[in-house]
Formats: structure tokens, sequence, C-alpha cells
């Protein structure tokens, strides 16, 4: 358990396996512990970095807004600061939005990425659930004190008091629109999509994700070889609050990061 400090930032960490790298994002109000069964898996044959990010479990909040683009910052400004050239990286949800903004800004820090429960604009949300997210206050976050969610975060916040601040800087993120599809079309790094079968995101918007990242264009062969270098997983059986538990994520998800990545993308590249 290590802190770096980054872009004004005490950013907490924990270190579980060894091997190859892999930075783990979490998701909104949670911290690096919430993955439980799906982090031992991926441990197993990874050496995770499992991040609290900024105002999340033992990192604290910083006098700045919460922002996919400097939490971005924050995870390959880490990166450097272990001394990884390059690293995997996964994020769900909120930690999603921030890794993939990392592959955006950050091509160089990062190997392969895996995005699990994550729209790229903010119409991929279903509308109740994007009308909810504007509804994140610190009357809000007063509310939610009775629930499991706080109880959590009080028990490792290095100040429980910000509980209130966090829900105002996280509905401020939440609510403000986006569109990052030109960007998406740009992403250099192999990419693993994975979505609950009963996800908060519109399946077309997972398909239309997939697509800008070169999948699911065309037919891959009798042999695979016009396979994309990326891929696109819905996991049986899972919602967008449970899914990052299933201990079935990991299997999937350490296949694609072992992989060879398919001579259609080194075509593709020029590489």
């Amino acid at each position: 358990m290590s802190y770096a400090d980054v872009n004004g930032l005490s950013l907490y960490y924990a270190e579980h396996g060894s091997g190859e790298p892999l930075v783990l994002l979490h998701g909104g109000f949670g911290s690096g512990e919430m993955f439980g069964p799906a982090l031992a898996g991926l441990a197993r044959h990874r050496r995770v970095i499992a991040v609290d990010l900024q105002a999340h479990g033992r990192t604290a909040d910083a006098g700045r807004p919460l922002r996919f683009e400097t939490m971005a910052d924050d995870i390959a400004a880490l990166i450097g600061h272990l001394g990884l050239i390059r690293s995997d990286l996964m994020g769900v949800s909120l930690g999603g939005g921030v890794a993939l903004r990392t592959a955006i800004q950050h091509p160089e820090a990062v190997d392969r990425l895996v995005l699990v429960s994550v729209p790229f604009r903010r119409d991929g949300w279903f509308p109740e659930i994007g009308a909810a997210m504007r509804h994140f206050t610190p009357e809000h976050g007063k509310a939610m004190k009775r629930s499991p969610m706080y109880a959590a975060y009080a028990r490792v916040a290095p100040r429980p008091g910000d509980w209130p601040v966090l829900h105002a800087k996280m509905g401020t993120l939440l609510s403000a629109d986006y569109d990052w599809s030109a960007e998406v079309a740009g992403i250099t790094a192999p990419t693993m999509l994975v979505y609950a079968d009963s996800d908060s995101i519109w399946p077309a918007h997972m398909v239309e994700f997939f697509a800008l990242l070169g999948g699911g264009l065309h037919d891959a062969g009798w042999d695979g070889s016009g396979r994309p270098a990326g891929r696109l997983a819905i996991m049986p059986g899972t919602t967008h609050y449970d899914i990052f538990t299933s201990p079935a994520l990991a299997a999937p998800v350490l296949e694609f990061l072992e992989a060879p990545i398919p001579g259609s993308w080194l075509v593709l590249t020029g590489a």
C-alpha cells in the first residue's frame, strides 16, 4: 500500500500479485477494494496496481474539480512514478472513463486497454441513469450516509466529512455533456470492451463503440485472420452494479491481455 505524489495529489494505490503490470481503476464512489473476487483472479497472473482515484477511497480530495481529463493525467503520472514505460490499463464505469481518457491523452503510456461498462458519449447511458446523475448533490450525499457505500467510504477515507463534497463534484462531472467519438477512433491501444447483459448503457451504444474501434465491420474469415485487435464481451447474468465483482470477469480479460495481436492490426498501424 503506497501513495504517489502526482499533480498536487497524494494518489493511493495497492499492489497485488506479480507479473506484467495492470493498472486497475474502480467505479464511482468506490475504491480499488470494490473488485473483490475479480481482483484476486487478475492478481493470480498479473501485477495489479489498484488505484483510488481523486476523492475516492484512501485518496483525499484536492482543491480542483473532478474531471476525466485531469484524473487521466494522474494515472499517466502514476505509471511514470512506478518506473513503467507502459502498462495495461483496466477501468470500470467512472474508472473506465478515466482509462479511456488516459489512452487518448497519453497513448505512449498505455499498452492494452480494457473498458468495463463505460460509454464514449453521455447519451450512451439510459435516460433515467443520465437523469439520476444530475441529482448527485451534497444533500443526496447526506441521505446516502445510511448506505453500505458510505460505510465502505468512511472506513478508509482520510476525511470522511468530504462525502457530501464528493457527491457534489461527481454530480458536476457526470452531468456534463461529452462526445469522444473522434478521439476514440484514433486510439492506438488494442482495446477490449466488456459490458453486463443488463447494463446501464444502451446495447446499440456498445456496438457503436466497438465499431469506432474497428470491430464488427466485416467478416473475420474462416481462419480468423480478419479479426480486429479489439474485442467485445457481454457478461451474462450481470448488471452495471455487480459486473466488477464477478469471478468470471478475470478469465476473458486475461485471455485478451495475453493474446497475440492479430496480423490485421499490424497492417492497419503500419507496424
